[in-house]
């Protein structure tokens, strides 16, 4: 989805994370993480975690599985995004 075409208000931030097991938020150099299956946040937790100045989702904001990202954290997107599954390897990657 493209956030400039179709903006993401807090209504859908919390419909997203309300389906989604974990969360990652990178906020300058801290990286908060939150397990939704053991941790129950209320909205405005939520919402600090999940929303920018603006009031609409954070950028870049990536879901993989029922995990979210939002905010950019090399380290986290590193232990998140890689290894791939090993049905989205090609034959040459190991």
């Amino acid at each position: 989805m493209d956030a400039k075409k179709a903006t993401q208000t807090e209504k859908d931030a919390l419909a997203l994370a309300r389906d989604v097991d974990e969360i990652y938020a990178a906020k300058g150099k801290q990286v908060m993480h939150v397990d939704l299956r053991r941790e129950k946040p209320d909205d405005a937790t939520l919402k600090t975690l999940l929303l920018g100045p603006t009031g609409n989702l954070r950028a870049p904001t990536l879901r993989r599985g029922r995990t979210l990202l939002v905010g950019f954290d090399e380290a986290t997107y590193r232990k998140i995004l890689l290894p791939l599954p090993s049905t989205a390897r090609g034959p040459n990657l190991t």
